[in-house]
């Protein structure tokens, strides 16, 4: 077994300088652990000095406040208790007790963790959750974490427990992380917070009046608060083949497993759709060293929500990993393991992933007669029409204080982000979902970060050079940032969300 590489930095046991701090951070060890010394607008904090999400260097990320910012996926901590305050990390850091004297910073014992509590209304006390993917499980996670005590039940269609949905497309799917690292929390976790969950359970029906939630097998259970969290489906195609077990779609822990048994045998794989799963989807394969083929629509692939010159970045990118694209083409047929598209070309394959797009999942919100147009329809604290029924996730269409519009986002972080406050909210807070859509897309070692909505734009801002991959693109209506997309710019990415959040304040 390889020994740990020693951890870098002062030894903050034995006391810095304050003159030591460089943009008010400081990263150090003390008894082996790596710490990060920040000092925020109530003085100098120690927590652990990697995200708990993906062990990004937080020395790296922004400070505002009272909370440090993580630079690669955007979750945020609380200098004072290391709590994760916003996904995607969940899990809480570390955090030392702090003192001054003699005119430098000393780091202690660590403190025993211990986060903000929130008195709930003594009505709730029993919460259905249905749906198992991000938002479901934030909501979960987030009651107990508050110390609700009553009962909670996560109703999933799902065949496991939730996982980290967005590395199904590429760290496990490109085989370079093992299936351990895909639960959201492992089995015991539900155990042990009195978190019912109920795995290949569909609900069927939503009794309002009785506030009953009703399964496809009969069962009923009673709510006070219901948190409609039911996702998206890919979309199939309609073309003869595309039942055949040769074609995959990727949205669940089987379906990935799934391609991953028919990658280990295959030569050739065909991606229909140019969309983030597919592209990713792409990489990974590319990962297996499988020849890949992407079948698509557009002229450039990513052009709706990036833009003509980073669609090219992201073609030409591909292509140099051994991609092969069909552009402005599509597939009329996958029998018989032959993709025939509509120029004529047919090709020989071993199997097929479909990625063009997912609808959101809406179909129980219309059997109880909630309100929805594209999407449930919440409010500002993500409440639906329905008395005690919330919804978050893929399916939520929210009013955005930012564009005066209510929108759908189709983003993990979103998605987390809302279970996170509808939890809040149906234990009676008044928080209101006034994040800044957030997500990342991996291809290959180059990751794309994108902050805000620009559904449009009439103006493409880019600093830097997006071929050298160290760039940001602003995205601009009628002078305004709508939206920023960014490579290798993370503090910048932070800026340009920390500058949305204030602008939706100001509103």
């Amino acid at each position: 077994m390889a020994s740990q590489p020693p951890p870098n930095g002062p030894d903050l046991a034995k006391g810095v300088s304050l003159s030591d701090f460089k943009e008010g951070k400081l990263a150090g060890h003390v008894a082996g652990e790596d710490v990060l010394l920040v000092r925020g607008e109530g003085g100098v904090f120690a927590i652990g000095a990697h995200c708990s999400h993906y062990h990004a260097p937080l020395v790296d990320g922004l400070v505002t406040g009272n909370s440090i910012r993580c630079p690669w996926h955007h979750a945020c901590f609380d200098l004072q208790s290391g709590e994760a305050v916003r996904a995607p990390a969940i899990s809480p850091l570390s955090s030392w007790k702090v003192e001054e004297r003699d005119g430098k910073i000393f780091v202690l014992e660590k403190q025993a963790q211990k986060f903000q509590q929130l008195i709930s209304d003594p009505e709730v006390r029993k919460i259905i959750i249905v749906g198992g993917g991000a938002a479901g499980f934030a909501a979960a996670e987030m009651l107990r974490r508050r110390e609700f005590r009553g009962e909670i039940t996560m109703l999933s269609g799902e065949a496991s427990a939730p996982v980290d949905r967005p590395n199904l497309s590429k760290d496990y799917l490109a085989g370079s992380a093992p299936e351990d690292w895909l639960p959201l929390k492992h089995d015991s976790y539900y155990r042990k917070a009195n978190i019912q969950l109920r795995l290949n359970t569909e609900v069927a029906a939503i009794d309002i009046s009785a506030r009953r939630a009703i399964t496809a097998g009969g069962e009923s259970f009673s709510y006070d608060r219901l948190l409609l969290a039911t996702g998206a489906e890919p979309l199939a195609l309609s073309v003869p083949g595309a039942e055949e077990p040769h074609v995959f779609m990727l949205r669940s822990l089987a379906d990935c497993r799934a391609i991953i048994h028919a990658a280990k045998t295959a030569k050739r794989a065909f991606v229909i759709g140019a969309s983030f799963i597919g592209l990713e989807v792409a990489a990974a394969l590319r990962a297996r060293g499988i020849e890949v083929h992407i079948v698509a629509p557009e002229a450039r692939p990513m052009e709706r929500v990036f833009g003509p010159d980073m669609g090219d970045f992201i073609r030409a990118l591909h292509q140099e990993h051994g991609v092969v694209f069909h552009l402005e083409d599509s597939a009329v047929s996958l029998t018989d393991r032959k993709v025939k598209l509509k120029s004529g070309a047919v090709f020989e394959c071993d199997f097929i992933v479909v990625g063009i797009g997912v609808r959101p999942r809406i179909a129980l919100a219309e059997q109880a007669g909630l309100k929805v147009d594209r999407g449930v329809l919440v409010d500002d604290y993500l409440q639906t029409s329905g008395a005690g029924i919330y919804a978050a996730g893929d399916i939520a269409r929210w009013p955005d204080p930012r564009s005066q519009t209510n929108i759908r986002v189709e983003h993990w972080v979103v998605a987390e982000r809302q279970g996170q406050v509808a939890a809040i909210n149906m234990l009676g807070g008044r928080q209101k979902f006034d994040a800044v859509p957030f997500f990342w897309s991996q291809h290959y070692d180059i990751p794309i970060n994108y902050v805000g909505h620009a559904e449009s734009w009439d103006a493409i801002e880019i600093d830097g050079d997006i071929k050298a991959k160290n760039c940001l693109l602003r995205y601009k209506k009628s002078g305004r940032v709508c939206a920023v997309a960014s490579i290798f710019r993370d503090l910048a990415s932070l800026e340009a969300e920390l500058e949305m959040e204030r602008e939706a304040v100001a509103k």
